[in-house]
Protein backbone atom coordinates (compact mmCIF):
# COMPACT_ATOMS: atom_id res chain seq x y z
CA UNK A 1 0.00 0.00 0.00
CA UNK A 2 1.25 3.62 -0.51
CA UNK A 3 0.42 6.13 1.83
CA UNK A 4 0.31 9.63 0.62
CA UNK A 5 0.55 13.16 2.21
CA UNK A 6 -0.48 15.59 -0.31
CA UNK A 7 0.25 19.18 -0.82
CA UNK A 8 0.08 22.00 0.32
CA UNK A 9 0.48 21.96 4.05
CA UNK A 10 3.02 23.56 6.70
CA UNK A 11 6.50 21.80 5.90
CA UNK A 12 7.74 21.86 9.82
CA UNK A 13 6.95 18.54 10.96
CA UNK A 14 6.05 15.22 9.30
CA UNK A 15 2.55 13.86 8.57
CA UNK A 16 1.11 12.65 11.79
CA UNK A 17 -1.88 10.67 10.34
CA UNK A 18 0.19 9.26 7.93
CA UNK A 19 2.40 7.88 10.68
CA UNK A 20 -0.25 6.87 12.57
CA UNK A 21 -1.58 4.77 9.81
CA UNK A 22 2.29 3.39 8.73
CA UNK A 23 2.09 2.31 12.52
CA UNK A 24 -0.79 0.30 12.07
CA UNK A 25 0.47 -0.97 9.08
CA UNK A 26 3.87 -2.22 10.45
CA UNK A 27 2.42 -3.28 13.51
CA UNK A 28 0.55 -6.37 10.91
CA UNK A 29 2.85 -7.13 9.19
CA UNK A 30 1.47 -5.08 6.05
CA UNK A 31 3.85 -4.46 3.26
CA UNK A 32 3.43 -0.13 2.57
CA UNK A 33 5.18 2.66 1.44
CA UNK A 34 5.20 6.04 2.71
CA UNK A 35 5.20 9.67 0.56
CA UNK A 36 5.31 13.00 1.78
CA UNK A 37 4.41 14.69 -1.30
CA UNK A 38 3.77 18.01 0.65
CA UNK A 39 7.44 17.76 1.38
CA UNK A 40 9.00 16.53 -1.94
CA UNK A 41 6.63 18.51 -4.24
CA UNK A 42 7.65 21.64 -1.93
CA UNK A 43 11.33 21.02 -3.54
CA UNK A 44 10.61 20.63 -6.52
CA UNK A 45 8.70 24.29 -7.47
CA UNK A 46 11.28 25.39 -5.22
CA UNK A 47 13.92 24.15 -7.64
CA UNK A 48 12.04 24.75 -10.57
CA UNK A 49 13.61 28.11 -12.96
CA UNK A 50 11.98 30.54 -12.02
CA UNK A 51 9.43 33.21 -13.05
CA UNK A 52 10.73 35.85 -11.52
CA UNK A 53 9.83 39.67 -13.44
CA UNK A 54 10.47 41.72 -10.29
CA UNK A 55 12.95 42.88 -7.58
CA UNK A 56 11.83 41.29 -4.58
CA UNK A 57 11.15 37.60 -6.82
CA UNK A 58 14.77 37.88 -8.66
CA UNK A 59 16.42 38.85 -4.81
CA UNK A 60 14.08 35.91 -3.12
CA UNK A 61 15.08 33.16 -6.04
CA UNK A 62 18.87 34.15 -5.54
CA UNK A 63 18.75 33.80 -1.94
CA UNK A 64 16.81 30.80 -1.98
CA UNK A 65 19.41 28.14 -0.93
CA UNK A 66 20.45 30.29 1.92
CA UNK A 67 17.39 30.93 3.28
CA UNK A 68 16.20 26.95 3.35
CA UNK A 69 19.54 26.06 4.98
CA UNK A 70 18.88 29.43 7.27
CA UNK A 71 15.31 27.56 8.76
CA UNK A 72 17.52 24.60 9.27
CA UNK A 73 19.84 27.01 11.81
CA UNK A 74 18.99 26.95 15.43
CA UNK A 75 20.75 30.30 15.29
CA UNK A 76 18.05 32.16 12.88
CA UNK A 77 15.32 31.77 15.69
CA UNK A 78 17.26 34.28 17.62
CA UNK A 79 16.80 36.77 14.75
CA UNK A 80 12.99 37.09 14.18
CA UNK A 81 13.78 40.06 11.72
CA UNK A 82 16.03 37.11 10.19
CA UNK A 83 13.61 34.34 10.33
CA UNK A 84 10.76 36.93 8.95
CA UNK A 85 12.90 37.61 6.48
CA UNK A 86 13.77 33.72 5.40
CA UNK A 87 9.99 32.54 5.63
CA UNK A 88 8.84 35.38 3.25
CA UNK A 89 11.60 34.79 0.66
CA UNK A 90 10.93 31.29 0.21
CA UNK A 91 7.25 32.24 -0.08
CA UNK A 92 7.53 34.44 -2.76
CA UNK A 93 9.53 31.90 -4.75
CA UNK A 94 7.13 29.73 -4.28
CA UNK A 95 3.68 31.91 -5.25
CA UNK A 96 5.73 32.95 -8.86
CA UNK A 97 6.26 29.13 -9.46
CA UNK A 98 2.72 28.43 -10.33
CA UNK A 99 3.46 30.02 -13.77
CA UNK A 100 0.29 30.73 -15.94
CA UNK A 101 -0.96 27.48 -14.17
CA UNK A 102 -3.82 29.63 -12.49
CA UNK A 103 -2.34 27.78 -9.24
CA UNK A 104 -0.48 29.74 -6.46
CA UNK A 105 1.24 27.54 -4.04
CA UNK A 106 2.85 28.51 -0.30
CA UNK A 107 4.17 27.31 2.67
CA UNK A 108 0.78 26.65 3.98
CA UNK A 109 -1.42 27.22 1.41
CA UNK A 110 -2.59 26.39 -2.15
CA UNK A 111 -4.92 28.73 -4.14
CA UNK A 112 -6.73 28.37 -7.64
CA UNK A 113 -8.14 31.60 -9.30
CA UNK A 114 -10.82 29.38 -10.78
CA UNK A 115 -10.63 26.33 -9.00
CA UNK A 116 -11.92 25.72 -5.48
CA UNK A 117 -11.47 23.18 -2.74
CA UNK A 118 -14.94 24.22 -1.67
CA UNK A 119 -16.92 23.23 -4.72
CA UNK A 120 -16.65 19.30 -5.27
CA UNK A 121 -17.38 20.16 -9.37
CA UNK A 122 -13.87 21.81 -9.09
CA UNK A 123 -12.05 19.31 -7.33
CA UNK A 124 -13.41 16.74 -9.76
CA UNK A 125 -12.37 19.23 -12.95
CA UNK A 126 -9.16 19.34 -11.21
CA UNK A 127 -9.08 15.24 -11.31
CA UNK A 128 -9.96 15.52 -14.74
CA UNK A 129 -6.84 17.74 -15.98
CA UNK A 130 -4.09 16.65 -13.48
CA UNK A 131 -1.43 18.23 -16.07
CA UNK A 132 -2.79 21.59 -15.02
CA UNK A 133 -1.71 21.35 -11.26
CA UNK A 134 1.92 22.99 -11.19
CA UNK A 135 3.10 19.82 -9.19
CA UNK A 136 2.27 17.24 -11.80
CA UNK A 137 5.54 17.09 -13.80
CA UNK A 138 6.85 15.97 -10.57
CA UNK A 139 4.07 13.75 -9.03
CA UNK A 140 3.72 12.04 -12.65
CA UNK A 141 7.13 10.78 -12.69
CA UNK A 142 7.43 9.68 -8.96
CA UNK A 143 4.23 8.16 -8.35
CA UNK A 144 5.06 6.19 -11.70
CA UNK A 145 8.08 5.26 -10.26
CA UNK A 146 6.63 3.95 -7.22
CA UNK A 147 3.64 2.10 -8.45
CA UNK A 148 5.76 0.53 -11.00
CA UNK A 149 7.57 -1.02 -8.73
CA UNK A 150 5.68 -4.26 -7.57
CA UNK A 151 2.26 -5.01 -6.90
CA UNK A 152 0.25 -2.86 -4.82
CA UNK A 153 -3.82 -2.66 -4.16
CA UNK A 154 -4.18 0.57 -2.23
CA UNK A 155 -2.74 3.60 -2.51
CA UNK A 156 -4.02 6.49 0.46
CA UNK A 157 -3.95 9.90 0.67
CA UNK A 158 -4.19 11.89 3.96
CA UNK A 159 -6.44 15.13 2.88
CA UNK A 160 -6.92 16.93 6.58
CA UNK A 161 -6.39 20.69 5.05
CA UNK A 162 -8.81 22.64 2.15
CA UNK A 163 -5.22 23.93 1.30
CA UNK A 164 -4.94 19.89 -0.18
CA UNK A 165 -7.79 19.50 -1.40
CA UNK A 166 -7.10 21.00 -5.14
CA UNK A 167 -3.69 18.88 -5.52
CA UNK A 168 -5.08 15.30 -3.61
CA UNK A 169 -7.41 15.77 -6.36
CA UNK A 170 -4.71 16.21 -9.38
CA UNK A 171 -3.14 13.03 -8.09
CA UNK A 172 -5.98 10.82 -7.84
CA UNK A 173 -7.05 11.92 -10.98
CA UNK A 174 -3.35 10.79 -12.03
CA UNK A 175 -3.31 7.52 -10.32
CA UNK A 176 -6.92 7.01 -11.99
CA UNK A 177 -6.02 7.44 -15.11
CA UNK A 178 -2.79 5.67 -15.44
CA UNK A 179 -2.98 2.63 -12.90
CA UNK A 180 -7.03 1.86 -12.71
CA UNK A 181 -6.83 -1.25 -11.14
CA UNK A 182 -5.64 0.52 -7.87
CA UNK A 183 -8.47 0.68 -5.22
CA UNK A 184 -7.81 4.54 -3.98
CA UNK A 185 -9.25 5.28 -0.22
CA UNK A 186 -9.28 8.74 0.91
CA UNK A 187 -9.68 9.73 4.78
CA UNK A 188 -8.42 12.45 7.21
CA UNK A 189 -10.20 15.50 8.86
CA UNK A 190 -11.16 16.86 6.17
CA UNK A 191 -13.08 14.14 4.46
CA UNK A 192 -14.32 13.42 8.40
CA UNK A 193 -15.92 16.70 8.48
CA UNK A 194 -16.90 16.56 4.62
CA UNK A 195 -19.03 13.35 5.82
CA UNK A 196 -20.60 15.10 8.64
CA UNK A 197 -22.14 17.49 6.91
CA UNK A 198 -26.00 17.38 6.82
CA UNK A 199 -27.40 15.60 4.08
CA UNK A 200 -24.03 14.50 3.24
CA UNK A 201 -23.94 12.58 -0.47
CA UNK A 202 -20.47 11.10 -2.29
CA UNK A 203 -20.07 13.49 -5.12
CA UNK A 204 -16.57 11.32 -5.72
CA UNK A 205 -17.52 7.78 -6.55
CA UNK A 206 -16.03 8.11 -10.05
CA UNK A 207 -12.60 8.92 -8.83
CA UNK A 208 -12.57 7.32 -4.75
CA UNK A 209 -13.33 3.98 -3.46
CA UNK A 210 -13.05 4.14 0.06
CA UNK A 211 -14.34 7.77 1.96
CA UNK A 212 -12.80 7.13 5.77
CA UNK A 213 -14.41 9.71 8.28
CA UNK A 214 -12.67 9.71 11.74
CA UNK A 215 -9.24 8.04 12.96
CA UNK A 216 -8.42 5.66 9.51
CA UNK A 217 -5.79 3.31 11.26
CA UNK A 218 -8.86 0.26 11.99
CA UNK A 219 -11.26 1.22 8.79
CA UNK A 220 -8.03 1.09 6.57
CA UNK A 221 -6.63 -2.52 8.28
CA UNK A 222 -9.85 -4.40 7.68
CA UNK A 223 -10.39 -3.29 3.93
CA UNK A 224 -6.94 -4.38 3.91
CA UNK A 225 -9.04 -7.96 5.33
CA UNK A 226 -6.51 -7.09 8.14
CA UNK A 227 -8.67 -8.06 11.89
CA UNK A 228 -8.14 -5.78 14.89
CA UNK A 229 -8.20 -6.69 18.53
CA UNK A 230 -10.27 -4.76 20.27
CA UNK A 231 -8.94 -1.58 21.80
CA UNK A 232 -5.42 -2.53 19.85
CA UNK A 233 -3.07 0.43 20.03
CA UNK A 234 -0.72 1.62 17.22
CA UNK A 235 2.22 3.75 18.13
CA UNK A 236 2.99 6.05 15.15
CA UNK A 237 6.19 4.99 12.68
CA UNK A 238 8.14 7.86 11.24
CA UNK A 239 10.93 5.42 9.94
CA UNK A 240 9.63 6.19 6.31
CA UNK A 241 9.55 9.86 6.16
CA UNK A 242 12.78 11.89 5.47
CA UNK A 243 13.24 13.37 9.11
CA UNK A 244 15.88 15.69 8.22
CA UNK A 245 14.32 17.79 5.09
CA UNK A 246 11.80 19.93 7.14
CA UNK A 247 12.14 23.26 7.45
CA UNK A 248 12.43 23.51 11.24
CA UNK A 249 15.77 23.59 13.36
CA UNK A 250 15.82 19.98 13.83
CA UNK A 251 13.30 16.88 13.95
CA UNK A 252 9.73 17.92 15.34
CA UNK A 253 7.86 14.52 17.03
CA UNK A 254 4.48 15.40 16.09
CA UNK A 255 2.51 13.05 18.74
CA UNK A 256 -1.30 12.71 19.34
CA UNK A 257 -2.66 11.09 23.10
CA UNK A 258 -6.22 11.68 21.83
CA UNK A 259 -9.25 12.06 19.47
CA UNK A 260 -11.46 14.24 20.31
CA UNK A 261 -11.83 16.57 22.91
CA UNK A 262 -12.41 15.79 26.40
CA UNK A 263 -14.21 18.88 27.46
CA UNK A 264 -16.39 18.79 24.78
CA UNK A 265 -19.31 20.71 25.32
CA UNK A 266 -18.41 24.15 24.13
CA UNK A 267 -21.44 25.49 21.70
CA UNK A 268 -20.64 25.91 17.80
CA UNK A 269 -17.47 24.17 18.18
CA UNK A 270 -16.35 21.58 15.54
CA UNK A 271 -15.87 18.70 17.56
CA UNK A 272 -19.18 18.97 19.14
CA UNK A 273 -20.96 19.77 15.96
CA UNK A 274 -19.46 16.93 14.21
CA UNK A 275 -20.22 13.97 17.13
CA UNK A 276 -16.43 13.56 17.33
CA UNK A 277 -16.26 10.74 20.38
CA UNK A 278 -12.99 11.52 22.83
CA UNK A 279 -10.78 8.90 22.88
CA UNK A 280 -7.46 9.01 24.69
CA UNK A 281 -4.71 6.65 24.63
CA UNK A 282 -3.88 6.06 28.35
CA UNK A 283 -1.37 8.03 30.24
CA UNK A 284 1.01 5.54 30.92
CA UNK A 285 1.20 3.83 27.20
CA UNK A 286 1.29 7.61 25.93
CA UNK A 287 4.33 7.98 27.70
CA UNK A 288 6.08 4.77 26.65
CA UNK A 289 5.10 5.62 23.40
CA UNK A 290 7.12 9.00 23.74
CA UNK A 291 10.24 7.68 25.32
CA UNK A 292 10.48 4.79 22.80
CA UNK A 293 9.81 7.48 19.26
CA UNK A 294 12.32 10.51 21.55
CA UNK A 295 14.94 7.69 21.52
CA UNK A 296 14.57 6.53 18.05
CA UNK A 297 13.79 10.14 16.35
CA UNK A 298 16.01 12.34 18.43
CA UNK A 299 13.88 15.10 18.36
CA UNK A 300 14.44 18.89 19.22
CA UNK A 301 10.88 19.23 19.89
CA UNK A 302 7.62 17.16 20.77
CA UNK A 303 4.27 18.65 19.50
CA UNK A 304 1.50 17.45 21.04
CA UNK A 305 -1.43 17.35 18.58
CA UNK A 306 -4.83 16.78 21.03
CA UNK A 307 -7.88 19.08 20.70
CA UNK A 308 -6.55 19.46 24.81
CA UNK A 309 -3.61 17.54 26.23
CA UNK A 310 -5.41 15.62 29.69
CA UNK A 311 -4.33 16.73 33.00
CA UNK A 312 -3.27 12.52 33.15
CA UNK A 313 -1.48 13.05 30.14
CA UNK A 314 -0.08 16.30 31.40
CA UNK A 315 0.76 15.09 35.06
CA UNK A 316 1.96 11.96 33.62
CA UNK A 317 4.91 13.92 31.50
CA UNK A 318 6.20 15.90 35.08
CA UNK A 319 6.35 12.72 36.59
CA UNK A 320 8.16 11.05 33.68
CA UNK A 321 10.15 13.99 31.30
CA UNK A 322 9.95 13.52 28.17
CA UNK A 323 13.90 14.16 27.73
CA UNK A 324 12.98 17.24 25.27
CA UNK A 325 10.97 20.25 24.98
CA UNK A 326 7.39 19.76 24.40
CA UNK A 327 4.33 21.97 23.76
CA UNK A 328 0.56 21.67 23.11
CA UNK A 329 -2.80 23.15 23.42
CA UNK A 330 -3.99 23.05 27.31
CA UNK A 331 -7.50 23.47 29.04
CA UNK A 332 -7.67 26.90 31.18
CA UNK A 333 -8.09 25.05 34.59
CA UNK A 334 -7.29 25.20 38.47
CA UNK A 335 -4.21 22.92 37.95
CA UNK A 336 -2.41 25.58 35.99
CA UNK A 337 -2.58 28.12 38.89
CA UNK A 338 -0.75 25.60 40.96
CA UNK A 339 3.12 27.23 40.52
CA UNK A 340 4.81 24.26 41.60
CA UNK A 341 2.74 21.72 39.07
CA UNK A 342 3.69 24.21 36.25
CA UNK A 343 7.57 24.62 37.58
CA UNK A 344 7.22 20.71 37.33
CA UNK A 345 5.97 20.59 33.81
CA UNK A 346 8.59 23.30 33.13
CA UNK A 347 11.78 21.08 34.30
CA UNK A 348 9.50 18.53 32.26
CA UNK A 349 10.35 19.99 29.20
CA UNK A 350 6.94 22.43 28.89
CA UNK A 351 8.35 25.37 26.34
CA UNK A 352 4.46 26.61 25.92
CA UNK A 353 0.98 25.87 26.56
CA UNK A 354 -1.44 27.23 23.53
CA UNK A 355 -4.54 28.51 25.52
CA UNK A 356 -7.99 28.98 23.85
CA UNK A 357 -9.71 31.77 25.92
CA UNK A 358 -11.76 33.34 23.26
CA UNK A 359 -13.19 36.16 24.89
CA UNK A 360 -12.05 38.21 27.68
CA UNK A 361 -16.03 38.45 28.51
CA UNK A 362 -17.10 35.81 31.30
CA UNK A 363 -20.79 36.23 30.00
CA UNK A 364 -19.18 35.50 26.90
CA UNK A 365 -17.82 32.61 27.99
CA UNK A 366 -20.54 31.62 29.78
CA UNK A 367 -23.14 31.79 27.38
CA UNK A 368 -20.38 29.16 24.72
CA UNK A 369 -19.92 26.94 27.92
CA UNK A 370 -16.25 27.37 28.10
CA UNK A 371 -16.55 26.20 31.41
CA UNK A 372 -13.50 29.33 32.07
CA UNK A 373 -13.37 31.26 34.87
CA UNK A 374 -11.74 34.62 33.76
CA UNK A 375 -10.17 35.55 37.59
CA UNK A 376 -8.75 31.50 36.97
CA UNK A 377 -7.03 32.59 33.83
CA UNK A 378 -5.59 35.72 34.88
CA UNK A 379 -4.45 33.20 37.58
CA UNK A 380 -3.13 30.72 35.12
CA UNK A 381 -1.14 33.02 32.54
CA UNK A 382 0.27 35.07 35.37
CA UNK A 383 1.32 31.44 37.05
CA UNK A 384 2.64 30.36 33.69
CA UNK A 385 4.69 33.24 33.34
CA UNK A 386 6.30 32.95 36.90
CA UNK A 387 7.03 28.82 35.42
CA UNK A 388 8.86 30.29 32.44
CA UNK A 389 5.95 28.53 30.05
CA UNK A 390 5.28 30.84 27.48
CA UNK A 391 1.12 31.19 26.99
CA UNK A 392 0.22 31.14 22.77
CA UNK A 393 -3.48 32.60 23.73
CA UNK A 394 -6.55 32.17 20.89
CA UNK A 395 -9.13 34.85 20.87
CA UNK A 396 -12.50 34.23 18.49
CA UNK A 397 -14.45 37.35 17.73
CA UNK A 398 -17.85 37.62 16.41
CA UNK A 399 -19.99 34.77 17.86
CA UNK A 400 -23.69 35.35 18.33
CA UNK A 401 -22.83 35.57 22.19
CA UNK A 402 -20.65 38.56 21.60
CA UNK A 403 -21.21 42.63 20.75
CA UNK A 404 -19.12 44.69 20.21
CA UNK A 405 -19.26 45.86 24.20
CA UNK A 406 -18.40 42.27 25.02
CA UNK A 407 -15.19 42.22 22.10
CA UNK A 408 -13.89 45.18 24.36
CA UNK A 409 -13.71 43.71 27.65
CA UNK A 410 -11.15 40.92 25.66
CA UNK A 411 -9.45 43.97 24.69
CA UNK A 412 -8.99 45.31 27.81
CA UNK A 413 -8.37 41.72 29.55
CA UNK A 414 -5.55 40.89 26.76
CA UNK A 415 -3.98 44.44 27.58
CA UNK A 416 -3.70 44.05 31.03
CA UNK A 417 -2.31 40.58 30.84
CA UNK A 418 0.36 41.67 27.90
CA UNK A 419 2.99 40.84 30.06
CA UNK A 420 1.67 37.08 30.70
CA UNK A 421 1.40 36.31 26.83
CA UNK A 422 3.67 35.32 24.35
CA UNK A 423 1.52 34.86 21.59
CA UNK A 424 -1.56 35.33 20.00
CA UNK A 425 -4.38 33.58 17.26
CA UNK A 426 -7.07 35.97 16.64
CA UNK A 427 -9.89 34.69 14.26
CA UNK A 428 -13.10 35.62 13.19
CA UNK A 429 -15.67 33.19 14.05
CA UNK A 430 -17.32 31.19 11.13
CA UNK A 431 -20.85 29.07 11.95
CA UNK A 432 -20.11 24.91 11.42
CA UNK A 433 -22.90 23.91 9.45
CA UNK A 434 -23.52 21.02 11.18
CA UNK A 435 -23.95 23.23 14.53
CA UNK A 436 -27.28 21.83 16.33
CA UNK A 437 -27.03 25.95 17.45
CA UNK A 438 -27.29 26.76 14.10
CA UNK A 439 -31.43 25.70 13.65
CA UNK A 440 -31.99 29.38 15.97
CA UNK A 441 -30.52 31.84 13.51
CA UNK A 442 -31.14 33.60 10.29
CA UNK A 443 -28.87 31.88 7.71
CA UNK A 444 -27.40 32.45 4.32
CA UNK A 445 -24.64 31.43 2.20
CA UNK A 446 -21.63 31.76 3.53
CA UNK A 447 -18.75 30.04 0.40
CA UNK A 448 -20.47 29.34 -2.93
CA UNK A 449 -19.42 25.50 -2.34
CA UNK A 450 -21.28 22.54 -1.61
CA UNK A 451 -18.24 21.24 0.56
CA UNK A 452 -18.34 24.69 2.88
CA UNK A 453 -18.22 23.54 6.64
CA UNK A 454 -19.85 26.99 7.40
CA UNK A 455 -22.61 29.04 6.73
CA UNK A 456 -23.52 32.61 6.91
CA UNK A 457 -25.65 33.88 9.71
CA UNK A 458 -27.24 37.19 10.56
CA UNK A 459 -25.84 38.65 13.68
CA UNK A 460 -28.67 38.86 16.64
CA UNK A 461 -26.71 42.06 17.64
CA UNK A 462 -25.88 43.69 14.47
CA UNK A 463 -21.60 42.27 15.27
CA UNK A 464 -21.19 41.03 11.24
CA UNK A 465 -17.99 39.85 10.33
CA UNK A 466 -17.55 43.43 8.06
CA UNK A 467 -17.73 45.18 11.49
CA UNK A 468 -15.70 42.68 13.30
CA UNK A 469 -12.86 42.92 10.88
CA UNK A 470 -12.81 46.39 11.27
CA UNK A 471 -12.65 46.72 14.79
CA UNK A 472 -9.73 44.29 14.87
CA UNK A 473 -7.88 45.96 12.38
CA UNK A 474 -8.67 49.21 13.56
CA UNK A 475 -8.67 49.10 17.53
CA UNK A 476 -7.61 45.55 18.80
CA UNK A 477 -4.49 45.00 16.64
CA UNK A 478 -3.23 48.86 16.82
CA UNK A 479 -2.83 49.03 20.43
CA UNK A 480 0.35 49.27 21.41
CA UNK A 481 0.19 46.40 23.59
CA UNK A 482 -1.59 44.52 21.20
CA UNK A 483 0.91 44.92 18.34
CA UNK A 484 3.63 44.38 20.32
CA UNK A 485 2.72 40.89 20.91
CA UNK A 486 1.26 40.42 17.43
CA UNK A 487 4.78 41.19 16.10
CA UNK A 488 6.23 38.39 17.42
CA UNK A 489 4.20 35.22 16.08
CA UNK A 490 6.48 33.10 13.44
CA UNK A 491 4.85 34.27 9.67
CA UNK A 492 3.03 31.09 7.90
CA UNK A 493 4.42 28.56 10.69
CA UNK A 494 3.13 30.18 13.60
CA UNK A 495 2.95 28.05 16.53
CA UNK A 496 4.74 25.13 14.90
CA UNK A 497 7.89 27.26 15.66
CA UNK A 498 6.83 29.59 17.80
CA UNK A 499 8.21 27.73 21.00
CA UNK A 500 11.69 27.94 19.09
CA UNK A 501 11.67 31.59 20.68
CA UNK A 502 10.54 31.30 23.59
CA UNK A 503 14.28 29.34 24.18
CA UNK A 504 16.66 31.96 26.03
Amino acid sequence: MLLINPPAAKPSEPPAGIAKLAGALAAHGVPFRVLDANLEGLFYLLGRPGHAVDTWSRRAAKGLPKNIASLREPATYRSLDRYKRAVRDINRVLAVSGGTSGAVPGLADYQHKHWSPLRSADLIAAAEHPEQNPYYPWFSKRLSEILSEGPMQFVGLSLNYLSQALCAFAMIGYIRKEFPGLKIVLGGGLVSSWMKRPGWKDPFTCLVDHLVAGPGEVPLLSLLGVEVRNGEHFAPDYGSLPRDKYLSPGFILPYSGSSGCYWNKCSFCPETAEDNPYHPVPAHIAVEDIRSLVAGTKPVLLHLLDNSVSPALMAALAAEPPGVPWYGFARIGQDLTDLAYCEALKRSGCAMLKLGLESGDQGVLDRLQKGIDLDMASRVLKTLKQAGIAAYVYLLFGTPEESEAEARKTLEFTTAHADAIGFLNLAVFNMPVCSQEVKGYDTEKFYDGDLSLYTGFTHPRGWDRDVVRRFLDKDFKRHPAVSAILKKDPPVFTSNHASFFTRP
